[in-house]
């Protein structure tokens, strides 16, 4: 009887932890880049994903740096998870995974320019 309560409860614990990774929100919205430009001079983070390499090669005036790689264990360091914040990159690869990040971990109004060129 105690195995089958021990075997129960880590099945639930298993399923808990699946449903909390695993749980989807609304995806990011796409924008162009005349939309991400209101969006940030109305307030939206300017958030560029691609690595520290590439971002000093050039990068969009105002975004901010936050590698895809450690955008998970840094997603502190952006503004609150009700403010808006559009997502870059150099292709919409990462921009695509780090939307889905960010919206994991709560935030609300993720905006997915994708390639940087579309800015």
């Amino acid at each position: 009887m105690s195995n089958s309560i021990n075997i129960v409860i880590i099945v639930l614990a298993l399923l808990g932890i699946f449903m909390i990774f695993t749980r989807k929100g609304s995806p990011a919205q796409r924008v162009n880049g005349e939309e991400a430009r209101e969006l940030v001079k109305s307030g939206a983070v300017l958030l560029d994903v691609r690595t520290p390499a590439e971002f000093s090669a050039g990068h969009i005036k105002g975004a901010r740096n936050i590698p895809l790689q450690s955008l998970g264990s840094r997603v502190h360091e952006l503004k609150q998870k009700d403010s808006p914040i559009v997502v870059y990159c150099r292709s919409g690869n990462r921009s695509a995974s780090a939307s889905k990040v960010l919206m994991g971990s709560g935030y609300e109004k993720v905006y997915d320019l994708g390639a940087m060129s579309r800015w």
